[in-house]
């Protein structure tokens, strides 16, 4: 059998493929679990890899090492099942099989094969994409879409979402104008895409139209609040427009609203709340004891270190907003161990990835120890190598954030006017901004 976009499949059921389907547009949406629908799919054909590679690379994009158990039981499942399933499921399984032994470069080159073959597969896409932003290759990130999306047809359900991804790439790339252009195409098709609206949004914020990126998340609210998992993010999206206007009260009422309790139960959720509690600390706002109750919430198994360094540097920033400098030290020997497995395994792109997270954790512990002359000197090495970690542009402005409070602390003036400088070339002057620039007058 086909699926709906003509990709060779090794069910026979149409209900499995129905189910599968119906999963695969939780993938791309971000919409809801998938793992019913894969369930679902596999109890309607036993003997289908499919669903089976579908879980255990959905809980490899959770960036978690945790999930690895039950990832390799659904590897072991689709491998036995494998005898029978046609090769592009095979290439599919053979990328999460990759990516859960840490390579992630080689996991996308394979989801490339497959898009090489069947354009139109949306898996090897989604999985390639994340893994594009997991990896910090700007450049792919925009590309694999654009070399795929001519192939598919405009009246694909998942057409709209596409068009998120693309714009999200080209925001990333530096490319604002293409970026805003396809995200409001891709709303334009009628239905809720949050890639779209997140994407905008990320646009809004390095051009510093705090106001009307505000207006925008306000506008879109309905669409994204609920049954998504871009809500989250998007709400933080929100707090950051907040501080760029100095509301630091409203950054906090909303992080209290939205990014803490029940609200954050993964890393990726993790990562946005840690993210604006630190931006709120480098301002001098007292958090009380939220960074005590986030920095409890992350996982600091030994086992588990290491293994992302964009998800490695948010813990240090939970430990060091919660005052537990010795546990941070602690946190930065195991994440060396941790991340010594990369050499080891001749993968270098990912041993370079750590060893930028690691100066920059570095930097974070020496800014911390009251260290800011040394903490300027480590957070620059890194600076210019952090996309290498992951994240997006306006994710890892926290290290220009903490560079800036570092140069006030330190009283190294011309450095924060150098910065602002950077600042101001790429954005309008906001209150933010403005707030930097009273400290190093005179």
């Amino acid at each position: 059998m086909h699926d709906v976009r003509g990709n060779p499949t090794s069910t026979t059921s149409p209900v499995a493929l129905e189910h599968a389907e119906r999963a695969l547009w939780r993938l791309i949406s971000f919409f809801g679990d998938p793992q019913p629908d894969l369930d679902a799919a596999a109890a309607s054909d036993p003997g289908w890899a499919l669903p089976h590679i579908m879980k255990a690379g959905f809980w490899l994009t959770l960036t978690e090492r945790r999930w690895q158990a039950d990832a390799a039981a659904a590897i072991a499942a689709a491998e036995q099942r494998a005898g029978t399933a046609h090769e592009r499921e095979r290439l599919l399984l053979q990328g999460v099989q990759l990516g859960w032994r840490g390579d992630w470069e080689g996991a996308c080159r394979c989801w490339d094969t497959v898009l090489r073959r069947w354009p139109c597969d949306g898996l090897a896409l989604i999985w390639a994409h994340l893994f594009d932003f997991h990896r910090g290759d700007a450049y792919e990130l925009r590309r694999r879409v654009a070399r795929v999306l001519p192939q598919w047809s405009e009246d694909d359900p998942l057409y709209p979402y596409l068009l998120g991804m693309l714009a999200f790439g080209f925001e990333e790339d530096h490319l604002h104008r293409e970026a805003e252009d396809h995200g409001r195409r891709a709303l334009a098709h009628g239905v809720v895409v949050p890639w779209a609206v997140h994407a905008v949004a990320h646009v809004m914020e390095m051009q510093g139209r705090y106001d009307e990126g505000a207006a925008w998340l306000r506008q879109h609210q309905a669409a994204w609040s609920q049954g998504s998992g871009f809500a989250g993010h998007l709400w933080w999206h929100l707090g950051l427009f907040r501080l760029e206007r100095l509301d630091t009260e409203g950054a906090l009422r909303l992080y209290d609203e939205h990014l803490s309790g029940d609200a954050v139960q993964i890393a990726l959720q993790r990562l946005d709340a840690t993210a604006l509690l630190w931006r709120l600390h480098l301002l001098g706002v007292d958090t009380g004891p939220r960074f005590t109750t986030l920095a409890s919430g992350w996982d600091t198994a030994p086992e588990h270190s290491g293994w992302s360094p964009f998800n490695d540097l948010h813990v240090m920033l939970a430990l060091l907003g919660a005052d537990r400098v010795d546990q941070a030290r602690a946190w930065l020997a195991q994440v060396e161990r941790g991340t010594a497995e990369w050499q080891a395994a001749g993968l270098r792109e990912r041993d370079e990835a750590a060893a930028v997270g690691l100066t920059l954790q570095r930097g974070l512990l020496q800014h911390a120890q009251g260290d800011d002359t040394q903490a300027l000197e480590t957070l620059l090495k890194a600076r210019s190598q952090s996309q290498r970690i992951g994240g997006s542009h306006a994710q890892r402005d926290l290290i220009d954030q903490t560079l800036l409070a570092a140069a006030a602390r330190g009283g190294h003036r011309g450095m924060g006017r150098a910065l602002l400088g950077e600042r101001h070339g790429a954005r309008a002057v906001t209150p933010l901004a403005q707030h930097w620039a009273g400290r190093f007058a005179g």
